[in-house]
């Protein structure tokens, strides 16, 4: 709602209450209505101040009833009505003014913020446009170029760059509120005509066209086939070249194309699902409800590699103390060298004071570990090393101490069983670069406590961090999907693709990199040596293993001869592309000669590979592991499997995550297409559709949300 009262000096104070950010509802836009239409017409009222209760102005429209018929007042008339208003209406802008909430402000005569205040258009992170006005009068207020850059990205702007733009008319530390009041009372009386911004026309640079085009360019290769940034660009191109009532009616037709494609859908969904991941649940019943954390008031990691100096420097960003251990005084040297300079980066790009960062202390001795809440592994994958360090740790620290182990897919139970205190041990696999990349998968066992999963989560949201709570097997979820993705891009190379053939049709799908650039760029050692410790190659593969088999399934040995060649990736210069020039992968004609020996030496019958089947084989043998992982409850949801993927692996948001993709494609589909790629392709097992998919598709294909009635509960490993 929108409380109203009448204050001395004339002023209308109209107060938006709709816990927690005062979003645009049915209830809250009639009441905004109402209150205006009050204010103006009572004669003892001179001027209008508009606020929101609880420090914070708007956050914009109220996503649940995207879903549903629109009731109520639309804001257009209403954003209108304000501005039409004879009486000065001026925005308290505290806390936030996203999306409906800043083009609300907008429609205000001024704006006065406080200097902790955010504003933003946020709508094309979910898939849409501002189409309240904000496309037509944030250009016409400060310009196209600043309009554009805000509006295509929705990214937040802090009240010192929105008053340097103009967004805003004043900032104070002290009461915005306050301020406005006595702001309201100066311009009571003032024509309001020269601050309606409808009237404005907006500033164009002289190269408008070239400028827009430029614009779609850099968007295009950024955004990867998302439609709402390139729709933000047009919208900004009427407010430029069009009058206001015919940019606003540009402005309609472009979000009615928005809002009923599947992308916005899938926006959204990532949306909600993103905030359902934090409410996770264990087969016992024991959620965040009833589940409380321990508090970590000091934390401690073991190894300073490229894991743990990420971590150690995301604990100290959120300002819990940490304890850094090494086994070598020269690995302690360098990583203290590496964590403070990458503190030092981190506290001038944040604007940060030392005092917002917990301090780091570097040691060689465990024992100082003996006072932590909280102890997170991060050495090499070995389990013999991991389990070495945590029955070091169970003598060492505290009885109550969490101890996680980050580890991107060793067996969570079999590293606990080398702790006195198994139920008290966690996985915590962060992804690469640490202190950067949102998503903590929380592994889970059996015998691990609802506590250290609380504790691992309630420490995932204070890093800032998306985490997911998922069961224990080889690869967990993330990586596991991730197998039969890669196997089928190998499988395609043998068959006659080449690697930027593979890799276009994924980044035109909307991954920022295919899938062979993405490995030159972590390195192809990194699987090899996953490879290696499974027996699949190296010097634990027995003699007389068959080149092309594994286990009676089809194995592509391609990856292992590149290693074996010294063909690493990015860090060599060499891997499934050539790299001579500041790190542009660049198709290498030796690795076609090689590609073509191969096939020579097997007797492959190279063919001309589509680009239909390049997607299917990559993206339904992925989305059928993820099945399987439901089936088995190693993932409560598939929202947690599409977190995952969204948070993690650069699946496109767009597409919504890989389950609610299969869905929207079309179950039977799916089913149809992994049927006839596994007959032709029988020595593949993981092509062979899973049983929950099956049943999904004789279920009539329900939505994602229904998915979790039918898995197996009995079957969780969580």
């Amino acid at each position: 709602m929108a409380l109203y009262r009448r204050i001395p000096g004339a002023i209308a104070v109209i107060t938006l209450t709709n816990p927690p950010v005062n979003a645009l509802s049915c209830t809250v836009r009639e009441a905004i209505y109402e209150t205006v239409k009050r204010a103006t017409a009572d004669q003892e009222v001179k001027a209008i101040v508009l606020c929101g209760a609880n420090g914070k102005f708007c956050g914009g429209a109220d996503i649940k009833e995207f879903s549903r018929e629109m009731r109520g007042p639309p804001l257009v008339p209403m954003i209108d009505m304000i501005e039409e208003s004879e009486k000065p209406v001026v925005a308290v802008i505290e806390g936030v003014a996203f999306g409906g909430g800043l083009e609300l402000a907008l429609g205000c005569h001024y704006r006065i913020a406080h200097s902790g205040a955010q504003v933003g258009l946020t709508e094309v992170t979910l898939g849409l446009l501002p189409a309240a006005g904000g496309t037509q009068r944030l250009p016409r207020l400060i310009g196209v170029p600043a309009a554009l850059d805000i509006i295509t990205t929705g990214r937040h702007v802090s009240a010192q760059e929105a008053v340097r733009l103009g967004i805003v008319d004043k900032v104070t530390d002290s009461s915005a509120m306050e301020e406005a009041i006595e702001f309201a009372k100066t311009v009571a009386g003032e024509p309001m005509g020269p601050r309606r911004l409808s009237l404005w026309t907006a500033a164009c640079p002289e190269d408008l066209d070239s400028l827009l085009e430029g614009a779609l360019v850099r968007i295009r290769q950024r955004s990867r086939g998302a439609l709402a940034p390139v729709a933000c660009v047009q919208a900004v191109r009427a407010a430029a070249s069009l009058p206001f009532a015919q940019g606003m009616k540009k402005e309609q037709e472009l979000m009615a194309y928005l809002f009923t494609s599947g992308q916005a859908r899938a926006m959204q969904y990532c949306f909600f699902t993103q905030r359902a991941a934090a409410r996770w649940t264990t087969p016992s019943g024991a959620s965040w409800e009833n589940t409380k954390a321990r508090p970590v008031r000091q934390a401690a990691v073991i190894g300073l590699g490229t894991m743990g100096k990420g971590i150690a420097v995301s604990l100290s960003r959120a300002g819990i103390p940490v304890i850094a251990v090494e086994t070598e005084q020269k690995r302690l040297k360098a990583g203290r060298k590496a964590v403070n300079s990458m503190l030092t980066r981190e506290s001038q790009k944040r604007g940060l004071a030392e005092a917002h960062l917990g301090s780091i202390s570097f040691t060689l001795d465990l024992r100082k570990l003996r006072d932590t809440d909280l102890v997170i592994e991060a050495v090499f994958e070995d389990m013999a090393l991991k389990k070495q360090i945590f029955s070091k740790l169970s003598s060492v620290c505290r009885p109550d101490a969490l101890l996680c182990t980050n580890t991107s897919g060793l067996n969570i139970d079999e590293i606990a069983s080398a702790a006195s205190r198994p139920e008290l041990v966690v996985g915590t696999h962060f992804f690469a670069p640490a202190h950067v990349m949102k998503l903590l998968e929380v592994v889970c066992g059996p015998r691990t406590s609802p506590v250290a999963v609380a504790t691992a989560m309630q420490l995932a949201k204070r890093l800032e961090k998306i985490g997911v709570v998922v069961g224990n097997c080889s690869g967990f979820v993330g990586n596991r999907m991730m197998r039969p993705y890669t196997e089928q891009a190998y499988y395609l190379l043998e068959e006659g693709a080449r690697p930027e053939e593979v890799d276009l049709v994924l980044e035109e799908f909307g991954f920022a990199m295919g899938i062979f650039r993405v490995m030159d760029l972590s390195g192809l050692d990194v699987g090899w040596r996953s490879r290696k410790e499974l027996g699949l190659t190296g010097p634990k593969l027995p003699p007389g293993t068959e080149a092309r088999s594994r286990g009676g399934k089809r194995y592509s040995p391609l990856p292992d001869i590149l290693c074996e060649s010294g063909r690493l990736g990015q860090k060599t210069g060499r891997g499934w592309y050539l790299y001579e020039k500041e790190r542009v992968a660049t198709p290498d004609p030796w690795l076609q000669s090689f590609l073509e020996d191969y096939r020579s030496r097997f007797g492959i019958q190279s063919r001309r590979v589509g680009q239909d089947e390049i997607l299917e084989r990559c993206l339904y043998s992925l989305i059928n592991e993820g099945f399987r992982i439901l089936q088995e409850g190693i993932a409560a949801s598939p929202e947690d499997i599409d977190v995952i993927y969204v948070s993690g692996y650069g699946w496109p948001r767009h597409r919504g995550g890989p389950m609610f993709y299969a869905w929207m494609v079309g179950l039977p589909k799916v089913l149809d297409k992994l049927e006839h790629y596994h007959r032709t392709h029988p020595d593949i097992p993981n092509l062979a559709p899973s049983s929950m998919l099956r049943k999904l598709v004789a279920r009539g294909s329900p939505p994602v949300h229904q998915w979790r009635a039918l898995i197996q509960q009995h079957s969780s490993q969580l």
